[in-house]
């Protein structure tokens, strides 16, 4: 079985953001964020990898195959183009949120944004309650 590579690190989220973010309205957005984040999920901020902020984690094991490893809830990653959002898990309960959100672009389980004030943030609450909801139902301990 191959080992993820993506795992939680010690590394600091500050200086992470201050040496990553490459425009200042990136950074002001992620440290936005940051507290948001940390704030509404009450958990703390956590690096994940290289790139990403992450915040509580879960033990998940594969349907499909033998993989099994320790990911964050929610999370997210001041990426050049666009700021990725780890917030969607594709339950039913977030298509309508979706299409409350803002402005926007989907990949398969991520959300990019270019600024934050391009999306409604009690909408982006509605969808982290409803994916860390998800998550933690799918994946609890037994």
């Amino acid at each position: 079985m191959a080992e993820l590579k993506t795992k939680q690190t010690q590394e600091s989220v500050t200086d992470f953001i201050n040496s990553f973010a490459d425009t200042e309205q990136k950074k002001q957005d992620s440290f936005e964020l940051l507290k948001l984040m940390e704030d509404f999920t009450g958990f703390e901020p956590k690096m994940w990898g290289g790139s990403i902020i992450g915040f509580g984690s879960y033990h998940y094991k594969s349907e499909r195959s033998t993989q099994e490893g320790d990911w964050f809830l929610v999370g997210f990653s001041p990426r050049k183009a666009a700021i990725s959002l780890y917030v969607y898990s594709g339950c039913d309960e977030q298509e309508h949120l979706l299409k409350e959100l803002g402005k926007f672009k989907m990949g398969k389980a991520c959300i990019y944004v270019k600024k934050l004030s391009d999306i409604n943030q009690d909408v982006l609450k509605k969808m982290i309650k409803e994916t860390i909801d998800f998550l933690q139902t799918k994946y609890k301990k037994a």
